[in-house]
């Protein structure tokens, strides 16, 4: 009778971590499908900051030229993975991007770590006016080589609104970026991107952003620089049979074109990839 109580405790005690996981990742599913029932489902687009909460593993590419037809590749985009680890809360790890150049005279590397606290304080999906209202706060730190990064840590808070019209949508934010000692070198800056997106049969997600950054201090004082960036999304869920599955990828590409007389690059083309689950 000892023999079988001990070896019942054992078998417990050898399943109890596993029962623990399951429960975790039941109850962060459960979370998640309703966090994100509750707001539209509309697709983060190429540039602008995603209004609502997302749960994706995201990279994209970016190819900028410069009027003097020197280019810089950007790989990975300084995307990665976004969660929702707590009810209206979106916590995102965005790694650090990968430049290469192809002046000879500027040195190759890695870019600066990201990261992205977002909460989304009222929303509304199709059924319940199609709307999101919510705050982001994304902080990064200079960890990037050989000059590809920038010198000081910044933050940047914004706002960010969303409204549905039937298949029209419309997605904007706003946001300052803030270094956290150099501001004289630095300077600050306030950004305004916003884009307008057409749902066309369910898949397909043509867009246009215009992308607006407004300087104050540092190199480029008094200076404003505004793209144009024609896009097209494409969504599709993987497992449509399922009606509960959050699992989709989405994939997309766009060309930044620059509209103002002061501009960093001449244009830029951009691509996506982002697997949601």
């Amino acid at each position: 009778m000892q023999r079988r109580a001990f070896l019942l405790l054992v078998l417990i005690a050898s399943t109890a971590p596993l029962i623990s996981q399951e429960n975790f990742f039941a109850r962060w599913e459960q979370r998640t499908s309703g966090t994100q029932s509750r707001q539209p489902a509309w697709p983060p687009p190429l540039v602008t900051t995603y209004v609502g909460l997302i749960q994706v593993y995201r990279a994209d590419f970016t190819r900028q030229t410069a009027s003097s037809g020197v280019q810089t590749w950007s790989l990975d985009g300084g995307k990665g993975l976004n969660l929702i680890p707590f009810a209206n809360t979106e916590l995102d790890l965005d790694l650090p991007p990968y430049l290469e150049h192809s002046q000879p005279s500027v040195a190759d590397g890695a870019g600066d770590l990201s990261f992205v606290l977002k909460y989304r304080f009222l929303a509304g999906n199709a059924h319940r006016g199609s709307y999101v209202v919510s705050a982001f706060l994304p902080a990064t730190l200079p960890t990037g080589s050989y000059k590809n990064g920038s010198a000081d840590a910044t933050i940047s808070p914004g706002v960010a609104l969303g409204k549905g019209f039937g298949p029209f949508v419309v997605q904007s934010t706003l946001g300052g970026l803030l270094p956290a000692l150099d501001t004289q070198k630095l300077g600050r800056s306030i950004a305004w991107n916003t884009a307008a997106q057409l749902r066309v049969a369910k898949t397909f997600w043509p867009e246009v952003e215009f992308n607006s950054t407004y300087y104050k201090g540092g190199s480029s004082d008094g200076r404003n620089q505004t793209f144009v960036t024609p896009g097209l999304l494409v969504a599709h869920k993987l497992r449509s049979d399922d009606e509960t599955s959050r699992l989709g990828l989405c994939v997309g590409a766009g060309e930044q074109i620059a509209t103002s007389h002061f501009h960093s690059y001449d244009h830029g083309l951009a691509f996506t990839t982002r697997l949601l689950f």
